[in-house]
């Protein structure tokens, strides 16, 4: 038999109004009693559970706030989101918010949209102090937060919900090196935006394998086109014409389309190995015409559910924490291209 408000009013020793309250995330309990009323409703079953997440008992409000702008990966998220909480019995609505770029005056505008009756918020945010502070302001309303994708880790965010990116930067930096087996010469590299604290982490994990395992590969440009494709393009086109010989090239965030573009224009006598982010329609094309020689995906469909969980987690826990676990990226080749 499920158990009810009393047995747990009557596990903690606290009354049925105090654990109402608890339960449906109102004001007027103290921490220490929403921390006996949580402990007790999980002792005794009455909280569902998922993925060993704690899920709330009443179904929650969510709203996400993504800069999708054209990104393919972007929008496959949101997608991913709306389809996993649309399912779910315990997201009473969920709401994707698309913030009109990466600035924290853009996610400023977007945050005065929110509903009042939201109970936890995902974000993917540049890592700055008007962001921080932003988010601060959300949680001291006593919403729920998690970052996606790329975390702000001095936010009082609940949970960071992706890869870990410097491992990402490590990974593609080891597949470079491996695939040119040796050879010596010079790489470009295009960086979506370093204000995006990921982008930054994966510039960091891929020069540093590079200094301590592919000293004969150097990094000839780095060029920030804040996941623009044209400036990704015409990054590409400047290091080709630089460099006839290029090596490789790196595309740390989005701007993929432009790199493509480039290669396709020029047609390099040899191919640089081209090694990206992110499994998406176009992505996949550049995998089987031998344009991408891999993809490290994050797994979008993966990071949605998580991020859905995660919230309803987090608004069922007396905890400012949940327990940290990274989404594992996928590395992608032509062959191993999964079914969409």
């Amino acid at each position: 038999m499920k158990a009810t408000v009393a047995d747990i009013a009557r596990s903690c020793g606290l009354s049925t109004a105090t654990v109402d309250r608890v339960l449906n995330n109102r004001a007027g309990a103290s921490a220490a009693n929403r921390q006996r009323v949580m402990e007790a409703a999980k002792q005794l079953g009455y909280l569902p559970v998922v993925d060993q997440v704690t899920l709330p008992s009443r179904p929650a409000h969510l709203e996400f706030f993504l800069p999708l702008g054209a990104n393919g990966f972007m929008i496959d998220l949101a997608g991913h989101i709306e389809d996993y909480a649309a399912r779910l019995p315990l997201v009473a609505s969920c709401r994707i918010h698309n913030l009109a770029g990466i600035s924290p005056n853009a996610l400023q505008a977007a945050i005065e949209n929110i509903s009042l009756k939201v109970n936890g918020v995902g974000v993917i945010a540049v890592d700055h102090p008007r962001t921080r502070n932003i988010l601060r302001d959300v949680v001291d309303a006593g919403i729920r937060l998690v970052t996606l994708v790329s975390d702000v880790p001095a936010a009082p965010r609940s949970a960071y919900v992706g890869i870990d990116n410097r491992v990402a930067g490590r990974t593609a930096a080891l597949l470079m090196g491996r695939f040119l087996s040796g050879r010596q010469g010079h790489l470009a590299m295009v960086v979506g935006s370093r204000s995006y604290r990921g982008h930054e982490e994966r510039e960091m994990g891929f020069r540093s394998v590079l200094s301590e395992e592919f000293p004969n590969l150097t990094v000839s440009s780095a060029v920030e086109i804040n996941d623009e494709p044209e400036g990704s393009y015409a990054a590409t086109m400047q290091a080709l014409h630089n460099e006839p010989d290029l090596l490789g090239i790196y595309c740390v965030g989005a701007g993929r389309s432009g790199v493509a573009r480039a290669l396709l224009e020029v047609r390099p006598k040899k191919k640089p190995v081209f090694i990206c982010h992110d499994l998406t329609r176009e992505t996949r094309g550049y995998l089987v015409d031998d344009l991408a020689d891999v993809v490290i995906d994050q797994n979008a469909r993966l990071i949605a559910e998580q991020s859905v969980i995660r919230l309803l987690g987090s608004i069922a826990s007396s905890a400012p924490y949940l327990t940290k676990k990274f989404v594992e990226p996928r590395l992608i080749f032509k062959e191993n291209v999964p079914v969409q």
